[in-house]
């Protein structure tokens, strides 16, 4: 993990591809509350206990990757919706 400690951001996009190593993975983009910069993570940076998903708007907890500092690692997802709202 990055040394700036935990940050707080929104998803503002979702995209069908991009992520991953072979850039098969759908990737996610959020925007950083305190500087409005954008970071870029997949599905595997999502720290769950469920399904590793996430919507646009949602409100999430996250780190600068140390290595590509435009990744965001260890998303944690601060809005868990009611499983009878999600799945409808």
């Amino acid at each position: 993990m990055s040394g700036t400690g935990a940050r707080h951001g929104t998803i503002v996009d979702r995209r069908p591809s991009g992520g991953g190593l072979s850039g098969a993975l759908g990737s996610y983009v959020v925007r950083d509350d305190q500087d409005e910069r954008y970071y870029t993570f997949d599905y595997r940076q999502i720290v769950t206990e469920g399904f590793r998903t996430i919507r646009t708007g949602e409100h999430v907890r996250f780190y600068v990757s140390a290595e590509s500092p435009d990744r965001a690692e260890f998303v944690i997802r601060l809005d868990q919706p009611d499983p009878a709202e999600y799945y409808r």
